[in-house]
């Protein structure tokens, strides 16, 4: 089986939406795990809106954090929309660099055009490079380096102007 089998095979489970696929063929064994982790996590400021029972001082304390954030994202969205954001293929760890002691693929303000490495994404031990399927100038960086990705996650936004 060729890696692009196997990322293709990943798209598809991620789409699919399958906790778990297993595959054997001759020596092959894949498994492939969609952790319900994501969803999880996107649950959890759902928590910190506790009844005033519970923590009334940790409400007062977050409360205020949360309105603020939230502000920033707004704004930021409205502008974003003339953008192309470019997602993740794939789940796994997201890396801006090739290796640790190597320059980053791409910086913000950096021109791209179709084709180039954006990143590399490592699943299952393998590294993938992603390349770039649009051309334009890098804006924004969504992701942090070494930090674990979802299938759809937005990575880049790019100004094709």
């Amino acid at each position: 089986m060729e890696l692009k089998e196997i990322q293709n095979l990943i798209k598809f489970v991620a789409k699919s939406g399958a906790s778990e696929v297993k595959l054997e063929m001759g020596d092959i064994k894949i498994t492939i795990k969609t952790g319900s982790d994501s969803e999880v996590a996107h649950q959890i400021p759902v928590a910190v809106q506790m009844p005033q029972a519970i923590a009334p001082a940790l409400q007062q304390v977050d409360q205020p954090q949360i309105t603020q954030s939230a502000v920033p994202e707004i704004n930021t969205a409205e502008d974003d929309t003339k953008y192309i954001t470019i997602k993740s293929p794939i789940i796994g760890t997201f890396y801006r660099k090739p290796a640790p002691d190597k320059p980053v693929f791409v910086e913000v303000g950096q021109n791209i055009s179709e084709g180039d490495v954006l990143c590399v994404i490592e699943a299952m031990k393998l590294f993938n490079e992603i390349e770039s399927e649009v051309s334009g100038k890098i804006v924004k960086v969504l992701v942090d380096d070494s930090s674990p990705i979802e299938f759809d996650q937005p990575l880049f936004l790019v100004d094709p102007s």
